[in-house]
C-alpha cells in the first residue's frame, strides 16, 4: 500500500521565438567541387561522407603524388583543396605550394593534428588560405569552408 506522489513544476513549453536560428541552420552548406586529400583511407572516407552531407561534390585521394597529378591534368575542375599535413611522398604544404604553382589562387585548406613543421601562420605564407585542427568537428569545418570559399578574412 505504499503511494508516490510526484510534483512537478508547471511551466508554459517554450516556443522558439520568430527569426532565432536553430542549431541545424548554423551548418554553412555549399554545392562547390571540394579535392579531399587525406593518406588514411578511413579518414578520407569520413571526410567526404562529411563534406557531401554539407553539400559539397568531393574527389579523395590518399596519395598525394597522385593528387598532384589529377591538379596537372584538371587544374580548373576544383574549387577547394583541403589536405592533411603529414602525408608519405610529400607534405601537405609541399603539396599546397605545387598545387599554387599550377593554379595560383586555388584556395587550400590545411589540415594537421600537430605538426612543428607547420604553423598557421607559415602557412599563409605559403599562400594556404584555411589552416585546420584535427579532428575535424563538422560546423568548424564548415564555416571554414565558407570562409575560405567565399574570401573572408
Amino acid at each position: 500500500g505504499t503511494i508516490f506522489k510526484v510534483y512537478q513544476p508547471v511551466h508554459e513549453p517554450t516556443a522558439q521565438p520568430e527569426g532565432e536560428i536553430t542549431q541545424f541552420e548554423l551548418v554553412q552548406t555549399g554545392v562547390e567541387r571540394i579535392f579531399f586529400i587525406d593518406d588514411e583511407e578511413m579518414l578520407a572516407e569520413m571526410g567526404k561522407s562529411m563534406l557531401e552531407r554539407l553539400g559539397y561534390m568531393v574527389t579523395v585521394e590518399t596519395n598525394s603524388i597522385e593528387a598532384l597529378k589529377i591538379i596537372q591534368t584538371q587544374p580548373d575542375h576544383f574549387d577547394l583543396v583541403i589536405t592533411d599535413q603529414t602525408m608519405p611522398g610529400m607534405t601537405g604544404s609541399d603539396l599546397a605550394r605545387r598545387i599554387l604553382q599550377i593554379r595560383p589562387g586555388l584556395p587550400i585548406i590545411l589540415c594537421t593534428g600537430f605538426s612543428n613543421r607547420i604553423s598557421e601562420e607559415k602557412a599563409r605564407i605559403y599562400g594556404i588560405k584555411g589552416f585546420a585542427m584535427k579532428p575535424l568537428a563538422k560546423k568548424d569545418l564548415a564555416v571554414l569552408i565558407r570562409k575560405v570559399l567565399d574570401g573572408e578574412k
